[in-house]
């Protein structure tokens, strides 16, 4: 019985020190928010004035300086994908290097207010694969050993899709004739690709003509069978038919391709005006991203928690010297 009696005296025990140890801890809090209190109703003007300042000075660094983001989508053609991304790495180079001289030098206007400069491909597998056999069995037998997601992400990979968007920042807003016009005169600047350029641009319409020859080839063929047609009908000879496997089925087959192929030539001569075709431009998109913007909400913030860490290291050390002192 004795026993018993001792545990549930030691029970009590705990369970007052428990609630002895609650209630100081309350207690505390309450001074701390006591002080608090205290603290800012001492220093209630001063604490006015910073977060007025805060805020003024906020509103004005988020008005003037203001960062913009813009996007040039662009499609790289005659193999020139890696001078496009080495070009643009080169330009991110100087950017980091403050090289203004040799930005001003490939015509890009207010070059000490570009800030970044970078490119992305656009990820599109279907077109990756569309109708490129040869792709989609390499797409396939790399997702066989590996992350399809990472592979397809991959810079060896992703250099291989069709548009690609370059991607700069400015510390201002700008115009397409200060920074897109020259930014894309300079990557078409390579003699190297203009010679290709030449001949690739006079193939296509080489095939063109081939093709448009062959096409008033086979309408000459098709206008002839018909007249035959007609003048047998008139004499009410016998007529005659043609199989699924007949040549006449072939040669209209042949000329749908050929129809389809020359749409297809006339397309893509569009985009063969230029070694890296610019497809399309957005400037002048306000970034908000981190504290740009924000700094009317951050600065007073900033202010005021400078202010309180300031006071308390003060009222640290007077308390540390005067134990200092005392002893």
């Amino acid at each position: 019985m004795s026993k018993k009696a001792t545990q549930a005296e030691d029970q009590e025990i705990d369970l007052s020190t428990i609630t002895k140890n609650i209630g100081n801890a309350f207690q505390d809090v309450n001074s701390f928010v006591f002080q608090c209190i205290q603290f800012f109703l001492r220093n209630i003007i001063f604490i006015t004035v910073l977060i007025l300042i805060g805020v003024g000075l906020g509103f004005y660094l988020d008005e003037t300086q203001k960062t913009y983001d813009h996007k040039i989508i662009v499609t790289p053609n005659f193999g020139s994908v890696d001078y496009l991304y080495n070009k643009i790495d080169l330009i991110n180079s100087k950017i980091k290097e403050s090289d203004t001289l040799f930005l001003k030098s490939i015509g890009i206007q207010q070059a000490s207010k570009l800030s970044k400069i970078e490119i992305q491909p656009i990820i599109d597998v279907y077109r990756f694969i569309n109708n490129n056999e040869q792709n989609y069995e390499v797409l396939k037998l790399m997702a066989d050993e590996g992350d399809v997601k990472k592979i397809v992400e991959d810079r060896p990979t992703s250099k291989n899709y069709t548009y690609h968007v370059i991607s700069f920042t400015t510390k201002r807003m700008t115009s397409h004739e200060k920074t897109v016009k020259p930014l894309i005169a300079y990557l078409n600047s390579s003699d190297f690709y203009r010679m290709i350029q030449k001949e690739s641009v006079n193939n296509v319409r080489q095939k063109i003509v081939a093709n448009d020859l062959t096409i008033s080839q086979i309408n000459g063929v098709l206008n002839e069978f018909s007249k035959n047609v007609a003048e047998g009908s008139a004499k009410g000879s016998s007529l005659v038919y043609y199989n699924e496997n007949s040549q006449l089925n072939d040669v209209i087959k042949t000329k749908e391709d050929l129809t389809d192929e020359q749409g297809n030539h006339r397309i893509t001569l569009v985009s063969l005006d230029k070694i890296v075709k610019d497809v399309s431009a957005i400037i002048n998109i306000e970034n908000t991203k981190s504290v740009n913007g924000k700094l009317k909400l951050i600065l007073p913030l900033v202010l005021l928690l400078a202010f309180i860490l300031l006071n308390g290291f003060r009222s640290f050390y007077k308390k540390e010297k005067k134990k200092l002192s005392n002893t």
